[in-house]
């Protein structure tokens, strides 16, 4: 194996890496707002004033934290060289990353971090469908049997998604893979630029 093999497979490793993180940060989001009651009532359980302050206050900038790390490390592998290189679920993994940015914007700039408002339960109707489509993708797609476990036992049906819904599985994976990423990289680009116009929007509303 020469260095440029081992450069490759350094970079394939992490690449996928990321992509896995990805979806871990936007499951572990949507169970930190899911929970937002039980954040709460615990936080009653603290004895002093600043420090149930504080509590509730980390606990909406740490789903805020791992929901925008989710995005951006979607958004990374979201790349039609890498996305055939690795093996991403598609349209899976990249619809997830669209809908996460979605409720980042609604959480960030419309409210949507808090509790019972229309905003928040927008919110967490997005993450919790990139949440189906990361697990869906994840589990039965990105982490389908393996070749050799196929070879032994046959099976039409993980053939087939191995073949058609992997980014990198040739010649049908590489074909949804641009479709996916054509689509997706527009409605992420909407979705930033949305978010970018209602920040500006609110930085012109607080100018002295």
């Amino acid at each position: 194996m020469t260095s440029h093999d081992i450069a490759k497979a350094l970079e394939v490793w992490s690449l996928q890496t990321t992509a896995g993180i990805s979806v871990i940060l936007g499951l572990l989001a949507l169970g930190l707002a899911l929970i937002r009651r039980y954040v709460q009532q615990t936080a009653q359980q603290l004895t002093l004033r600043v420090s149930v302050e504080i509590w509730d206050v980390v606990s909406v900038v740490l789903t805020d934290l791992m929901l925008s790390l989710a995005v951006l490390l979607g958004f990374i592998v979201l790349n039609p060289d890498i996305m055939a290189d690795i093996k991403i679920a598609v349209p899976f993994l990249p619809l997830a990353t669209v809908l996460l940015a979605a409720a980042l914007v609604i959480r960030l700039f419309h409210g949507g971090h808090v509790p019972g408002t229309r905003a928040s339960l927008a919110a967490l109707w997005f993450m919790g469908g990139a949440a189906l489509l990361n697990i869906v993708g994840y589990t039965l797609v990105m982490e389908a049997p393996s070749g050799e476990y196929l070879a032994l036992h046959p099976s039409p049906f993980w053939s087939w998604i191995k073949t058609h819904l992997r980014s990198n599985a040739s010649p049908h994976g590489l074909e949804l893979a641009q479709v996916t990423f054509i689509v997706c990289f527009a409605l992420l680009m909407l979705v930033l630029v949305w978010g970018f116009v209602v920040g500006m929007r609110h930085q012109r509303e607080e100018r002295p």
